[in-house]
């Protein structure tokens, strides 16, 4: 059956508009971004349900890139189509990107206690915001036993494999203990979200992928512009990650430090910063773009990090209702569904709370947060505020 909330077609401008709000308050890295959106999106403006959001997440955890952006690139399309995903985009991206910029610009002038204990708020707000998503998700997707127990080997696969590989190795173990345990009711209707994006430009989107994975380093050796190589740099290192956020990190310092292009003393300094901005960690492209090759490099890193997995997404949507539709597939998703609840689960521990939770009373406070966001109902933004003041009073009392 169609989902209701697609006969509620939006705009633009409210796209950009709802994205901002998220681009400007939504702290904590990727994981933590996925429960902004599902508080935001699906709990409040109802753009899709939660059985579609949770199929959404399983995908783009599959694909290369950015997972939390490439969900919200997808919102923004099913919402208000092409400029509507790029608006998404644009509104969640552009906060922390100019952020990132300005950091690079005043780099080592922002020292002190305050200012670490305000970061070390920020993180704080991350594992309440995790928290939540976990719990709601785990109520809805995790439903039986069968499928609570799904979500417990996918935490299993998590911890026991290193990186990204546990995190795909986790879905993958999803899809195949749903079509073994979760075939009950499989043909039953499911909501079909429809993206406006044809089939030939789904192909079109994959070509492009390969031509430029491929074609660029063959490119750039030929040109010798500076321009160019940087951006062939920046595509590669978001075409080859798998899990997004912090997996991007190596891929960019062998990109940038190892060239020469920056020390390695102001990369770490970025990535530190990285943490204390809202939005996707992959904006850390701009910081390092602007140290490379001032404004013109911290735009085309930006856009060259990600385009990759959104070449990747597009290229997949136009196939994911027809098989997202067939039982087996039902079966499989609803495996996968409770795997993601497994992924988030994990990352609610590592590294979610063993970077955050130091001592009792950042344990008092992450909790303080947790019900705050639960129990009181408060806006994220609030908790956010909240617990960076906090964070930076502990810090001057130090």
């Amino acid at each position: 059956m169609d989902n209701p909330a697609q006969h509620r077609s939006g705009t633009p401008g409210e796209v950009f508009g709802a994205f901002l709000k998220l681009g400007l308050t939504a702290f904590g890295g990727p994981i933590a971004h996925l429960g902004y959106f599902r508080d935001e999106l699906v709990l409040r403006r109802r753009w899709l349900d939660e059985a579609a959001y949770a199929d959404l997440v399983a995908l783009c955890q599959f694909l290369p890139g950015p997972a939390s952006s490439q969900v919200g690139f997808s919102l923004g399309l099913l919402r208000a189509g092409p400029l509507g995903a790029l608006a998404a985009w644009t509104a969640f991206t552009l906060p922390s990107a100019l952020l990132l910029v300005a950091f690079a610009i005043i780099a080592g002038t922002l020292e002190g206690p305050l200012a670490l204990g305000i970061v070390h708020g920020l993180k704080l707000v991350a594992v309440a915001v995790v928290a939540q998503a976990v719990w709601g998700m785990a109520r809805s997707l995790t439903p039986d036993r069968q499928r609570a127990t799904l979500a417990v080997i996918a935490i299993a696969a998590v911890v026991l494999l290193p990186g990204a590989i546990g995190q795909i190795a986790a879905i993958v173990l999803g899809v195949i203990g749903g079509l073994a345990v979760c075939r009950d009711g499989a043909q039953a209707p499911v909501s079909v979200t429809h993206f406006p994006v044809s089939a030939r430009a789904g192909w079109s989107a994959l070509a492009l992928f390969a031509i430029l994975l491929l074609g660029l380093p063959l490119l750039a050796g030929v040109t010798n512009w500076p321009g160019l190589d940087l951006f062939d740099g920046f595509y590669r290192a978001g075409a080859l990650v798998f899990g997004g956020g912090h997996v991007v990190l190596p891929l960019l310092e062998s990109e940038t430090v190892a060239r020469g292009w920056l020390s390695r003393d102001a990369f770490m300094a970025g990535y530190g910063a990285t943490q204390a901005v809202p939005g996707p960690l992959f904006t850390f492209a701009a910081y390092l773009g602007m140290l490379a090759q001032s404004w013109a490099g911290a735009a085309l890193a930006l856009i060259a990090v990600f385009l990759p997995g959104f070449l990747l997404l597009v290229g997949v949507l136009p196939f994911w209702n027809r098989l997202r539709a067939a039982p087996l597939a039902q079966a499989g998703m609803r495996g996968a569904n409770a795997a993601v609840v497994g992924v988030l689960g994990a990352a609610l521990y590592d590294p979610v709370i063993t970077s955050a939770v130091l001592t009792p009373l950042d344990m008092a406070l992450a909790t303080a947060g947790f019900v705050a966001l639960i129990v009181w109902k408060a806006p994220p933004w609030v908790v956010v505020l909240a617990l960076a003041i906090a964070g930076g009073l502990i810090g001057l009392m130090g």
